[in-house]
């Protein structure tokens, strides 16, 4: 049963919608969370205070926005509808709300601000590349609202259906947290699938900027074909990594001497741990690009 407080929102947010004619489409993303308590408690994850510059991706019509810029030093909100942004800098003049600084752009082609967390009910078709991005940055902490399977994905234990390029790829970028799961009840209009709200930390010790680019390239080509074996999926996506005749990269990998590379390029993708992806891109880098 939706609560009192839900009903509230839910009421805001359909009339300023009606009010302005606006209809969403699913299809861009725009599913608006009209859950106060879900709302509250991604905010509270977030610990904002008076020091925090806030980037938020997809404001909507400033659900999250209006409530962080109460707390917060400044927020930065990036929105690509124009006709919201239109709605959202009316709410702020209304709210009397003087910290957010509006950029009415694509979030996936803009430099972001200087900012400190990130706090965001995600579009959800660009959930990947924007997670990316994000990664990119300094920053002390991200609290994201994911669709429930892709959120299952950033977490994926080796050898499991959800281990996957993405959970690889985060491995030796930040620390992932699944924090609450959010019921499709929540949003208007209703997604097909709940979400989860998830919590990445930055790591201190990450790998180096050349061996994440290596690293990266393998990871790509080897999750082309999770269930194959490691030599095979190299061999099929070796244009990922580079140039190289597939001919003379079967000659390459068959000449291998070393015991435990051959044992790993025996294994199956899904069985190998982001570690030994590491390992075994980095001794196989000079074999692709000699």
């Amino acid at each position: 049963m939706t609560s009192d407080t839900s009903q509230s929102l839910s009421k805001i947010t359909k009339n300023i919608l009606n009010q302005h004619g606006i209809t969403l489409n699913k299809n861009l993303g725009q599913n608006y969370l009209i859950d106060k308590n879900k709302r509250n408690q991604i905010i509270g994850f977030g610990d904002v205070d008076k020091n925090d510059v806030v980037l938020e991706i997809g404001t909507g019509i400033g659900t999250l926005t209006i409530e962080l810029a109460k707390k917060a030093k400044k927020v930065i909100a990036i929105e690509q509808d124009e006709n919201i942004c239109k709605i959202l800098t009316k709410r702020l003049k209304d709210e009397k709300i003087d910290n957010v600084e509006l950029i009415n752009d694509d979030a996936l082609k803009v430099d972001f601000p200087k900012f400190n967390k990130i706090i965001s009910n995600l579009p959800y078709q660009i959930s990947s590349p924007i997670t990316f991005k994000f990664l990119e940055y300094d920053f002390d902490l991200a609290i994201l609202m994911y669709q429930k399977e892709f959120a299952d994905r950033m977490n994926g234990e080796v050898g499991s259906k959800n281990y996957s390029r993405l959970s690889a790829m985060l491995y030796f970028k930040c620390n992932v947290e699944n924090l609450t799961n959010v019921s499709a009840e929540s949003f208007i209009p209703k997604p097909k699938i709940d979400s989860t709200v998830v919590k990445l930390t930055p790591k201190e010790n990450r790998i180096s900027d050349d061996d994440f680019k290596i690293y990266s390239n393998f990871t790509k080509a080897l999750f082309q074909h999770r269930n194959k074996k490691i030599k095979n999926a190299l061999i099929d996506s070796r244009h990922i990594i580079s140039n190289i005749d597939k001919k003379i990269l079967k000659k390459r990998l068959n000449a291998i001497e070393d015991d435990e590379l051959n044992e790993y390029l025996s294994k199956r993708v899904v069985e190998l741990t982001p570690e030994e992806i590491l390992f075994l891109s980095k001794k196989l880098n000079p074999i692709f690009n000699e």
